[in-house]
């Protein structure tokens, strides 16, 4: 090797791009978005009063709004996209969610405060709107993610029941739709666990739980 070259190996050696780091956001997402579903199933059981719709925020907002947000960040931070993309998702759709029940709570809505009938209409409008526009995008999303592993698409599609089941409760004034909503959500927060162990189990040096063939290869 000449003097030049010698010289040149460590300007070299220092440009080379550091390599992203490693880890896995899920660990830290799915609990964060079990806290917030499980409190929205107990919710919609009516062990949480439905008439306290307030008690959802703690969890909803705080716990699945901002960890689910912050984990997709991370994914975005070590290049994983899809995975960015699906938790980003999710942190947004809890965060507005939480907001939207903040907003109905304390009256920032401008919702009538002297004509009952206009109030529970105007609510009704308001509640629906937000869910027809998240199960769009959420049946968009389940599609387009089929080609994950059967157990990622199965957590999609219930979410995606959750959604319709509850917005046919707003839509009908119907409780009972509520309640099958809450036993969807509580459906995919079984398959969040199975995913959230599965993920520790291997970063702990287990092995892998089986997760299905993807629907599309």
């Amino acid at each position: 090797m000449t003097v030049e070259n010698e010289a040149q190996a460590p300007v070299a050696e220092a440009a080379a791009p550091a390599a992203a780091p490693a880890g896995n956001p899920s660990l830290f997402a799915l609990p964060c978005f079990l806290v917030g579903s499980i409190t929205l199933g107990l919710w919609l059981v009516g062990y949480l009063p439905l008439t306290l719709p307030g008690g959802l925020i703690p969890a909803v907002f705080f716990a699945s709004g901002i960890g689910v947000l912050l984990s997709g960040l991370w994914a975005a931070r070590i290049g994983q996209s899809a995975v960015a993309g699906i938790f980003g998702m999710f942190g947004v759709f809890w965060l507005s969610f939480g907001f939207m029940v903040m907003g109905l709570v304390n009256g920032w809505f401008g919702v009538s405060a002297t004509d009952a009938t206009a109030a529970a209409s105007q609510i009704q409008s308001l509640q629906a709107t937000f869910l027809i526009s998240w199960l769009v995008v959420l049946v968009v999303v389940t599609l387009a993610t089929m080609r994950l592993p059967l157990a990622f698409t199965l957590l999609f599609v219930f979410v995606d029941i959750a959604v319709a089941l509850v917005l046919a409760g707003v839509l009908g004034g119907s409780t009972a739709m509520f309640t099958g909503g809450g036993i969807a959500v509580f459906v995919f927060c079984l398959i969040g666990i199975y995913l959230f162990y599965d993920a520790m189990n291997q970063e702990l040096g287990g092995r892998a739980l089986p997760m299905g063939a993807p629907v599309v290869k």
